[in-house]
């Protein structure tokens, strides 16, 4: 326990990426469990030469047995590699939305905006479509507003337009866009689509609302 709380020290001391600590800390943690029982076999006097004999006939049973485990440990090695989010994310995955908040050999751990954590099995994860809300700098808030029949449809973009300008946070490169989406049956709908930086997202949203 000594050497694994050294380790990470270590790992901390040089940087290393925060998505690599938890994976790396149930890694050596595992790790150095199964050594340590080795060793005390060993202590006690049982021939190493037939445990391995009785463990790689019992293998196969266990490779089944674990499969599923074994899928959730290559998924997280898979995770890790290709990086398709990183801890502190905000994706959508497997149903669930939220911000990334560890990755462990077996599992990623989401917390939603609700303050839930949702634990995902990686195999499933690094398989699967997911969308990653954090890579792209920018984001596009999209709305749709309905006016009557009748009413004055460039008084409704100037409007709309003067409202967009007074909020510093919606960008004026590139530039809102403003268009007729849809005949309605009991109104005019207009699409208003305004791009923001991503961590201004909901609170654009919700003012515009």
């Amino acid at each position: 326990d000594q050497q694994h709380r050294h380790l990470l020290r270590r790992h901390e001391r040089r940087h290393v990426d925060a998505s690599l600590i938890p994976f790396l800390k149930s890694l050596t943690g595992t790790i150095i469990k199964v050594l340590v029982v080795i060793s005390v076999m060993g202590m006690v006097g049982i021939q190493m030469t037939s445990f391995i004999a009785i463990l790689g006939a019992a293998g196969l049973a266990v490779g089944m047995a674990l499969s599923g485990t074994l899928q959730n440990f290559a998924g997280g090695v898979i995770i890790l590699i290709f990086r398709p989010f990183n801890v502190g994310d905000f994706i959508e995955a497997q149903g669930y939305l939220g911000s990334v908040k560890e990755i462990t050999i077996f599992t990623t751990l989401l917390n939603t905006a609700d303050k839930k954590v949702v634990i995902i099995p990686n195999g499933p994860l690094s398989t699967g479509s997911l969308i990653n809300y954090s890579r792209e700098p920018l984001r596009r808030v999209d709305f749709k507003f309905g006016i009557a029949y009748g009413d004055d449809m460039e008084n409704f973009k100037r409007a709309m337009n003067d409202f967009i300008a007074e909020d510093v946070r919606i960008l004026t490169d590139p530039e809102p866009f403003i268009g007729l989406v849809e005949l309605g049956d009991s109104s005019v709908n207009f699409a208003v689509r305004v791009w923001v930086n991503g961590p201004d997202y909901w609170d654009v949203f919700f003012l515009m609302n």
